[in-house]
């Protein structure tokens, strides 16, 4: 007989529970108070599910390689004062390189935006200068000038394909700068959004209109109209690729392509809504307006939380995957940490541009690096803690090689959401849908049967008489009209059948 082995914990129960707080959404519900015994029964199963996830994702955090890093300041210092020059002396030389400048003053200013897995970076100029390079390398990808104004940029599903709003049109180039389309239906196009997960090309302009354009099969999805003018700021929510739009009138309006009014609009600021920024778990929407504010609003009560207040307008918002919070004011540029939790008296880190107004904000993912664009260039500035430590090489994936980025092209193509699916809740799409048992005509009663009109004065004889007439004038009117359309076309001599190749060898009659 062989002996019996002990279970051996890898992780103590302990250090569990103190992680697992760090999960927890606040307590249940009293379940003793709760009489309907439905309702018992699925909040217990609930419950019991919450429980399992949380303890799973304290154990996962436990066995992660990888610790995030921050910026901490002895006693009498702040981190608000350390400079971006000091923290290059502290630093290793892998992270020193990762902050560089590039002086290009004669094409700004510039918009910037990194690639999904952190790697590359795109900068488009206002007077049409667009370029990709690897920023940790220093490799070229493609450098060419558009000749035209330049509004936006945005990454498409990889890093060999961009989307560009420009004066005119939206147009998409492939990684060697090649035009490939040119989107004559995205007309004075200024802002752009791409939805990863729907294909979804999202842009909005100068005409109002708010238009979806899925790059996997080259086709507009819907156009739909706000009635609000062109939108001051766009965003999307990661966490439900609801699009956010921000207007002239301070409102915030959210839009989904499977419904032509907003799903929600709420007044934000007393003056047009100049940025936006969602962060990835979908809970916290921070907005920037004229009024001189900074506002965070938690998206699942639709009220503000916290308010800061600014010495002038803030002009664009960053989310980083950590959760700092990076704002424009100007020439500087100001992160915040912890700012969705508590009101902060001071930001985190600050950075000043002199002589220069900045224009484009973005993190990079799984890095601890924050890139300004701006009208002298593009900055590139390190932030402790700004970047997840621990990737999941399955979703994003920063050292794929190129065998690794066509099969995840392939994944992402078959795992593609329907643009119908995009709603603010998205815990009911996998729920069953209750079927109502059909009871045959035979087994129903005679009161069943009866129908009964309680609108009063609806169903009088007045109204029936009319309904009718109607039904019997768009008869009429549907017939002229196919007859004056047959009319046309015989006296245009347009055939009736569509002409295809073969027809020249039809007999002709004299």
């Amino acid at each position: 007989m062989g002996r019996k082995r002990k279970k051996t914990n890898i992780i103590d129960a302990t250090e569990i529970k103190k992680v697992s707080k760090t999960f927890a959404r606040g307590e249940g519900p009293d379940l003793k108070t709760i009489q309907d015994k439905k309702l018992k029964r699925e909040l217990i199963v609930k419950e019991k599910q919450n429980a399992q996830a949380i303890r799973s994702a304290a154990f996962n955090q436990l066995l992660l390689p990888e610790e995030r890093g921050c910026l901490e300041a002895d006693e009498g210092e702040r981190t608000l004062k350390f400079k971006q020059t000091e923290i290059v002396k502290h630093v290793d030389v892998g992270s020193a390189r990762k902050h560089f400048s590039l002086n290009l003053p004669h094409h700004g200013p510039y918009r910037c935006a990194y690639s999904r897995n952190g790697r590359k970076l795109l900068i488009g100029g206002a007077k049409g200068h667009v370029a990709t390079f690897d920023w940790q390398t220093g490799q070229l990808g493609c450098e060419f000038h558009a000749k035209e104004t330049i509004r936006d940029i945005a990454w498409l599903h990889n890093r060999d394909y961009i989307a560009v709003a420009q004066k005119k049109y939206a147009y998409i180039y492939d990684g060697q700068g090649t035009e490939l389309h040119r989107l004559k239906n995205h007309i004075n196009p200024v802002h752009l959004e791409y939805l990863p997960y729907h294909w979804l090309l999202v842009s909005t302009g100068a005409t109002g209109f708010l238009k979806y354009h899925d790059v996997s099969i080259g086709k507009l999805v819907v156009e739909l109209k706000t009635r609000l003018g062109q939108p001051h700021s766009m965003t999307h929510n990661p966490w439900n690729a609801v699009v956010h739009l921000g207007h002239s009138n301070g409102t915030v309006t959210m839009w989904s392509p499977s419904m032509k009014e907003p799903l929600v609009k709420m007044l934000c600021h007393h003056g047009p809504v100049t940025a936006l920024a969602v962060d990835r778990s979908g809970r916290h929407m921070v907005t920037c307006g004229l009024d001189k504010q900074m506002k965070v609003w938690d998206v699942r009560t639709y009220k503000e939380s916290l308010a800061y207040y600014s010495h002038r307008p803030g002009s664009n918002l960053a989310i980083s995957q950590t959760g700092l919070l990076a704002a424009t004011f100007g020439g500087q540029v100001q992160v915040w940490k912890d700012a969705f939790k508590t009101k902060q008296k001071a930001p985190y880190m600050t950075h000043l541009v002199e002589g220069a107004t900045i224009e484009g904000l973005d993190f990079a993912n799984f890095e601890d690096v924050l890139g300004l664009g701006h009208s002298k260039g593009f900055t590139s500035l390190l932030i402790p803690g700004a970047g997840e430590a621990n990737y999941d090489a399955l979703e994003l994936n920063p050292f794929e090689s190129k065998r690794q980025k066509q099969e995840s092209e392939v994944k992402m193509l078959l795992y593609k959401i329907q643009p119908e699916l995009i709603t603010l809740d998205q815990g009911h799409i996998h729920q069953m849908k209750e079927e109502v048992e059909e009871k045959p005509l035979d087994s129903l009663d005679h009161k069943e049967l009866i129908l009964k009109f309680k609108m009063k004065g609806k169903n009088s004889a007045k109204r029936r008489f009319h309904r009718r007439e109607k039904h019997i004038h768009d008869e009429k009117r549907q017939k002229v009209r196919a007859a004056l359309e047959k009319a046309k076309k015989e006296k245009e001599g347009i055939p009736e059948e569509p002409r295809t190749i073969l027809d020249r060898f039809k007999y002709k009659e004299a």
